[in-house]
């Protein structure tokens, strides 16, 4: 009887152990999300390249949504006008003309930019959690927090325009939350 207890442990033990130890082959490639605290402050805003979570690298609209983020957020930090026009809706930039674009953007520099999530609405419009690391002059940062250093958490809203893909403007991204790095 022992024997038949021991081979039975023996067979327990060993499919465990094939259950619950490390793979051989290492995981999948994931993308490795920027963090603030992880960045120094003479690194900051961190890198200028648009990435996503796995929820929003999965979502079929993500590679479109990547490259128009990358034209908006390489013009501001560029403090390229007629390059941002081309990421944005007509009526956006109509807000937003370009001596006010420039005296808003004129010491702000982007980065460690990531898309969270990507959802669809009406046809032809999307919306775009993302955050993103600012950092400006701080005569230059929202009264509400003069700082140097600012990680923005945004809604941003899509729109189709001209069979194209655009940054919108509106309520969806106006109060957006922000705190210090």
């Amino acid at each position: 009887m022992l024997v038949v207890v021991l081979a039975l442990t023996a067979v327990g033990a060993l499919i465990a152990r094939d259950r619950y130890q490390e793979p051989e082959e290492p995981p999948q490639e994931t993308t490795v999300l920027p963090s603030t605290t992880s960045i120094p402050p003479a690194a900051r805003p961190g890198s200028k390249t648009v990435v996503g979570t796995p929820d929003a690298t999965g979502h079929p609209l993500y590679d479109q949504t990547r490259a128009l983020l990358q034209v908006f957020f390489d013009a501001i930090n560029a403090k390229n006008y007629d390059h941002w026009r081309s990421a944005v809706t007509r009526e956006r930039a109509e807000q937003q003309p370009e001596s006010d674009w420039l005296k808003s953007y004129q010491s702000s520099r982007d980065g460690s930019i990531v898309i969270y999530r990507i959802e669809l609405g009406q046809p032809g419009t999307a919306r775009v959690l993302l955050s993103f690391v600012s950092t400006q002059d701080v005569r230059d940062a929202p009264p509400e927090l003069p700082v140097a250093c600012i990680r923005w958490h945004v809604v941003f809203a899509l729109t189709v325009e001209e069979g194209t893909w655009r940054v919108d403007g509106g309520p969806t991204g106006t109060s957006p939350q922000h705190e210090e790095c």
